[in-house]
């Protein structure tokens, strides 16, 4: 009998459903007999929840990062002594407000669930717990680190980006053969070997001079226009790419700023062509969400981190910093010179990239699935 398989997220930012999309994937390619949906299960709940939960969190993105890295500090140290209070009142708010998604558990018959959010992965343990739900499920993080939120029991398997990922789950009480450091999964078209000047002509660029990314997520958060200004000013002659995301108005506002003509400018909005222009990129200016560290480490591409968010993006920034995978800006007044200097150190760049490349895990959504696929024959 064909397995049923829910691959679950939430759209706090993109990273978490481009997760999901690379789950999904890797799943029709491995079973492609089994049925598969792919859920956001803030589109499961009310227009209030919605907004409280995934715009809430983009609203202090750009208005106050450092009250969420406060946040993400503050949720990563309660008593270990079981769930208190606060655990217990967001856990009851959720439930009110996930109904048609726990509808969707236990009215349907489901062999797994892989999730790329916590959120759904403890609601799942709840039920499980309280005896309305037997179904196995697994938890895929999307951060170099972890935190306390990802850890919803019982849950059947734990897959991280890296060891010191999973261990820091274990001492959440996570026994160390539920978790595996598999790599964050990415599309598996990111593996794919691509052809140089193919892509070249596709995007109208050229090898003639340095092709500088720079990404702004999926929904386009960050200071984007001051950080594309501060490009501007660097003297040695450059392709510069700018992918705005989803956010049209900044996308617009910087479509009109007057440019130096020593330099090739491209502005585009929201693109599924992320792995062609990370394959051509010599260097990626960007904020380390976990995905997009992921996507540009499997093409090879050199980081420049600016702007990460307090919380899980400053701890991906330390790890990239720590295996000279990335170069780091800590204010846009220098950004110019430090990507001129390294523009113009050859070796170093070359160091860089072999670091990148112990660090890519292009398959891991494949990696994800092979293990996660075993539970589905566990009894319960």
């Amino acid at each position: 009998m064909a397995p049923r398989i829910l691959v679950l997220s939430a759209s706090v930012g993109a990273g978490h459903l481009r997760a999901a999309q690379a789950v999904e994937r890797a799943l029709r390619q491995t079973v492609p007999h089994a049925t598969v949906e792919n859920h956001d299960v803030l589109q499961l709940t009310n227009a209030a929840f919605r907004r409280l939960y995934g715009k809430a969190y983009l609203d202090l993105v750009n208005r106050a990062p450092h009250v969420l890295g406060y946040f993400y500090d503050l949720l990563d140290q309660p008593s270990r002594s079981g769930r208190n209070r606060g655990d217990r009142l967001r856990l009851l708010v959720e439930k009110l407000n996930l109904r048609n998604f726990t509808r969707l558990l236990e009215e349907q018959s489901w062999d797994l669930a892989i999730n790329t959010h916590f959120l759904p992965a403890e609601i799942i343990a709840s039920m499980r717990t309280r005896g309305r739900l037997t179904l196995p499920q697994v938890t895929v993080t999307t951060d170099f680190e972890t935190h306390r939120l990802w850890v919803n029991q019982p849950c059947d398997h734990y897959f991280t980006a890296t060891l010191e990922g999973s261990l820091y789950l274990q001492s959440w009480g996570v026994p160390a053969q539920d978790t595996t450091p598999s790599g964050i999964p990415i599309d598996p078209v990111f593996a794919t070997p691509k052809d140089r000047a193919t892509l070249l002509a596709k995007h109208d660029l050229a090898d003639d001079r340095p092709i500088i990314l720079q990404l702004a997520g999926g929904f386009g958060v960050g200071p984007i226009e001051k950080i594309f200004q501060a490009l501007l000013t660097i003297k040695k002659p450059l392709q510069l790419v700018l992918v705005a995301g989803k956010n049209t108005k900044v996308k617009e506002d910087i479509e009109k700023l007057s440019l130096p003509a020593r330099h090739r400018v491209r502005i585009l909005g929201y693109t599924h062509d992320m792995d062609e222009l990370l394959s051509l990129a010599t260097l990626v200016v960007t904020k380390p969400g976990g995905l997009t560290t992921s996507e540009t480490l499997a093409c090879g591409a050199i980081m420049v981190i600016v702007n990460p968010i307090p919380g899980q993006e400053s701890r991906n920034s330390d790890f990239l910093l720590e295996n000279g995978a990335a170069m780091k800006a800590n204010n846009l007044v220098t950004l110019s010179h430090k990507v001129s200097a390294l523009l113009e150190d050859p070796d170093r760049m070359k160091q860089m990239r072999k670091n990148i490349a112990c660090l890519a895990r292009p398959k891991s959504a494949f990696s994800v699935v092979e293990k996660a696929l075993t539970f589905i024959r566990r009894p319960k």
